[in-house]
């Protein structure tokens, strides 16, 4: 029995020696993995590939392992987005070596070009957390798609700070689209694909979360997106490949700058340093990346809010917010060791997106504090 079209697209990644770029080079030419499985030795070869590559490929006969892989997809919540597939990332076609394909839980969106990358260190300190934090969640409010890579420390408090934002966000895996790493993200997870983003991975169903397979997962972090801010990296860092990654494709790279006294900060401190834009505030990313978003067609662009979103968007987009609505979410926390987000949006009466923009002003201007758990107090 022939083997089935996807089946095909598997195999291209899996005939030893074809990488990413040699399977670009091969779609470019013969348009569909059947035609590059049906095609000779010196065709393959005059397309510029190494001949022992292309004598894999005429060869190439395991195919009933990828048939059983494909037929877990429907179980694991999964399909395969192709190549030639309407709803490819239009950021990640055009880099230098983009996947053939890749596997997927949930779902992209034509809104989904408008992506920013947030990732740092796994051990990352208390104000990093908040201000990866805020960034997915200010991005989220913006319009934008929050992309990181589901790591412990910043990369989970920028995918949360997106989904308190009500926004996308988008994690990149570094194992198989089966395996969630670390363990204990299960929840973040499944928060993200309920939350309408996605989780995507280019590895085969069932791979482990080995080290090698972080950096090439990283090309498609900064690949996906317009820029990426790195929030805390130390001197040797996955972070710092993401960022060069960055800059190979041409994307902008932000750095938040940090305590010159602490090692976790050393990497992005240079990254400025070497000409990264300095970041503070989301306002220093949407400007930097002002003349790209111009240029981004209208069919790219984040949807228009439904009718019924309106009033919500119109009170998160008041720059300073009303004098009343801070001093309801102050009188929620008064006579309150701790108090629950959502126990402070529901006695308040707000909706959530001003409450939780209430909430990093007033923490920004000392008046409060967050504890672990989306707990807040008074200062």
């Amino acid at each position: 029995m022939a083997p089935t079209p996807d089946a095909y697209w598997l195999a291209l990644r899996r005939a030893r020696g074809v990488g990413p770029r040699i399977a670009r080079l091969l779609l470019e030419r013969f348009q569909s993995p059947e035609r590059i499985f049906g095609a000779s030795e010196n065709e393959l070869v005059q397309t510029g590939i190494p001949r022992p590559t292309a004598h894999n490929i005429v060869t190439f006969a395991d195919f009933d392992p990828l048939e059983k892989e494909l037929c877990e997809l429907p179980r694991l919540g999964a399909r395969l987005v192709r190549w030639s597939d309407p709803d490819y990332p239009i950021n990640l076609r055009h880099i230098a070596d983009p996947p053939p394909y890749f596997f997927i839980r949930g779902a992209l969106k034509p809104a989904d070009s408008h992506c920013i990358a947030v990732v740092g260190a796994r051990a990352a300190s208390e104000m990093g957390r908040r201000m990866a934090q805020r960034l997915g969640l200010e991005l989220a409010a913006k319009g934008f798609t929050v992309v990181s890579g589901l790591a412990r420390g910043i990369d989970s408090e920028a995918h949360q700070g997106a989904l308190d934002g009500r926004g996308h966000t988008v994690a990149v895996m570094g194992c198989g689209i089966d395996v969630t790493y670390p363990s204990e993200n299960r929840k973040l997870a499944s928060a993200i694909i309920d939350g309408g983003g996605a989780i995507i991975s280019e590895l085969p169903v069932g791979t482990p979360p080995i080290a090698e397979n972080f950096p090439t997962r990283n090309r498609l972090i900064s690949g996906l997106c317009l820029g990426v801010v790195i929030v805390e990296a130390a001197e040797k860092s996955g972070s710092l490949i993401t960022a060069r990654m960055a800059l190979e494709q041409d994307r902008q790279v932000f750095a938040v700058p940090g305590s010159p006294l602490t090692g976790r900060t050393r990497g992005s401190n240079r990254l400025l340093k070497e000409g990264a834009r300095l970041v503070d505030c989301v306002e220093d990313v949407l400007e930097e990346l002002a003349p790209q978003l111009g240029q981004v067609s209208a069919h790219h662009r984040p949807e228009p809010p439904a009718e019924a979103d309106m009033e919500e968007k119109d009170a998160t987009d008041s720059a300073i917010p009303a004098p009343n609505e801070l001093n309801i979410v102050l009188n929620q926390l008064k006579g309150s060791e701790k108090l629950h987000v959502d126990s402070i949006i529901e006695g308040s009466g707000l909706n959530v997106q001003t409450v939780l923009k209430l909430l990093l002003e007033l923490e920004l201007t000392g008046a409060i504090t967050q504890h672990p758990g989306k707990l807040f107090s008074l200062i």
